[in-house]
């Protein structure tokens, strides 16, 4: 029964790392990356569609991201997703590419964005002690129902707190990196 507990305080704790690795994502560096537009809505036949799913994005060099429509008719569309989304990104479009050069980053703006970075690596933490709380109330109510002894609950919340630790210790690592890419010129 506790390992069952554990098993899904641990997959909610993974979760949260996944959520937490797409938001960093989300937080664009200086440098160019694919990922930096998963988050741009392209209006294809009266459908919002994700950008992927309507064109391919590469990297052409450190700087600048390649968007290659699979419509000619999309350029201009895709185009005005990508100036109207929230990034702050200016494209130009040269025949059926549009490039996106990624602008220098100031150092207002990359504390901001650190701050960003510590504000999403806070919500992960706040739902992985969540899972922690969740499955530590499970296992009381086993103890409740004198389904375990004393001895299971506390081994059970031990072993919970040692999954908590060490998901914690992943988010710090994460936004350490985070830090450093954001901070490095």
């Amino acid at each position: 029964m506790i390992d069952d507990i554990k098993a899904e305080a641990e997959k909610k704790m993974k979760k949260s790392l996944d959520a937490l690795h797409s938001a960093f994502n989300k937080i664009r560096t200086g440098r160019a990356h694919p990922s930096i537009l998963d988050s741009v809505m392209v209006n294809y036949y009266g459908q919002e569609t994700p950008l992927k799913q309507v064109a391919s994005v590469n990297i052409e060099d450190n700087r600048t991201l390649t968007v290659s429509p699979w419509e000619k008719n999309l350029v201009p569309t895709i185009e005005k997703a990508i100036m109207m989304s929230d990034l702050g990104l200016n494209p130009a479009t040269s025949g059926d590419i549009i490039r996106v050069p990624m602008p220098m980053l100031t150092e207002e703006t990359r504390r901001e964005m650190v701050k960003q970075a510590k504000a999403d690596a806070e919500h992960g933490r706040v739902s992985i002690r969540n899972a922690r709380r969740d499955a530590n109330s499970m296992i009381k109510e086993l103890l409740k129902e004198k389904e375990i002894t004393e001895d299971d609950e506390r081994k059970g919340e031990d072993e919970i707190q040692k999954l908590t630790d060490r998901y914690i210790a992943e988010v710090d690592k994460m936004l350490k990196a985070k830090e450093e890419d954001l901070m490095a010129v």
